[in-house]
């Protein structure tokens, strides 16, 4: 039996117009936004190939590269940003794996680990700075994206396994990111 192939049908031809502009970013004047290229829209004629292609392009990740003390932000494969980090040291390792943001907070009140010595989110001395992404946990110890208040460690490895960012990178990144987005960390 022959099959005609997607591109041929009305449905698969708008899947696969959608798919091209979608990548391009030129879904403008289009009367479809890129978050309802759905596999429910897609899906008429049986073929779910393109729109799980395209569901699974519109996901939010992170890369970590250790090695090159660099965060770098995709949508599905494509990539949007690149912003330099810092790293645990020796001793205080960042965990590779792949992991999910579980904790996201504004303002966060710092918690020392060594001496349970608590700065308030407002206070000049608070190292997480105004952004806090947690990514990794023991169930006692967290490991994520904040600030810094000396940026020289920004390139290096010298946290406690955290990611130290720049301030307006950090506010960058969290407002691209949400609860549950994948965070893969790679040496």
């Amino acid at each position: 039996m022959h099959r005609i192939p997607p591109h041929r049908t009305i449905f698969g031809w708008i899947a696969h117009v959608a798919a091209i502009a979608s990548c391009t970013g030129v879904l403008l004047g289009l009367p479809i936004a890129h978050s309802t290229l759905t596999a429910s829209t897609l899906s008429t004629a049986g073929d779910q190939t393109q729109a799980n292609v395209l569901a699974s392009t519109s996901a939010i990740r992170l890369e970590i590269h250790l090695n090159r003390r660099q965060a770098i932000l995709y949508q599905g494969n494509m990539l949007i940003k690149r912003y330099p980090i810092g790293t645990g040291r020796q001793g205080w390792e960042t965990p590779v794996g792949t992991f999910r943001v579980m904790q996201m907070k504004r303002n966060p009140v710092w918690i020392s680990p060594f001496t349970n010595e608590r700065i308030a989110a407002d206070d000049p001395k608070n190292p997480l700075r105004g952004y806090w992404i947690g990514f990794w946990t023991n169930g006692t110890n967290w490991i994520g994206f904040h600030g810094t208040l000396d940026t020289r460690t920004v390139g290096k490895a010298a946290s406690h396994g955290c990611i130290h960012m720049h301030d307006r990178d950090l506010k960058d990144l969290f407002s691209q990111v949400s609860l549950g987005t994948q965070v893969k960390v790679v040496p």
